[in-house]
């Protein structure tokens, strides 16, 4: 299975725009330019887009985590944070840290932890990402075992 994304980018780094577009029409002609990457710009931006993927990728990997266990989620609510910042003169993803809350019934706070350091683990873009990857997993409480 492969998906496919792609960029457009005309000028220079500074003043120059972008636009990016999914094969599957989510994206189409996405602004994206310096002030969306590097100051508070409208448009998006990789790291956004990245964040978007890696919380998705997530959540979904730790429903179906939990589904393995025997507990069926209620909610789960993940953002994910990507630190974009300049290490040895080169812009560098540092860090990704995921916020995960979940409404679970059933699951213990020990097993909900377990459960959900396995998810940040073995969700396909976690593997992909070569950066510290941190998680705040909460389960909401009243709903433990």
């Amino acid at each position: 299975m492969k998906r496919t994304a792609s960029a457009i980018w005309s000028g220079d780094l500074k003043s120059g725009h972008g636009a990016l577009a999914t094969h599957s029409g989510v994206l189409k002609e996405t602004p994206y330019g310096f002030t969306s990457r590097f100051e508070n710009g409208a448009g998006t931006n990789p790291e956004e887009l990245i964040a978007a993927a890696h919380a998705g990728c997530f959540t979904m990997a730790l429903s179906a985590s939990l589904g393995r266990a025997g507990f069926t989620p209620k909610r789960l609510a993940t953002q994910a944070t990507v630190s974009l910042e300049q290490v040895g003169g080169n812009w560098t993803i540092s860090s990704v840290h995921l916020e995960n809350e979940a409404w679970v019934p059933g699951v213990s706070s020990q097993k909900f932890q377990e459960i959900a350091a396995d998810a940040k683990a073995n969700c396909p873009v976690s593997r992909l990402l070569r950066a510290e990857i941190s998680l705040s997993a909460k389960l909401e409480s009243g709903e433990s075992a």
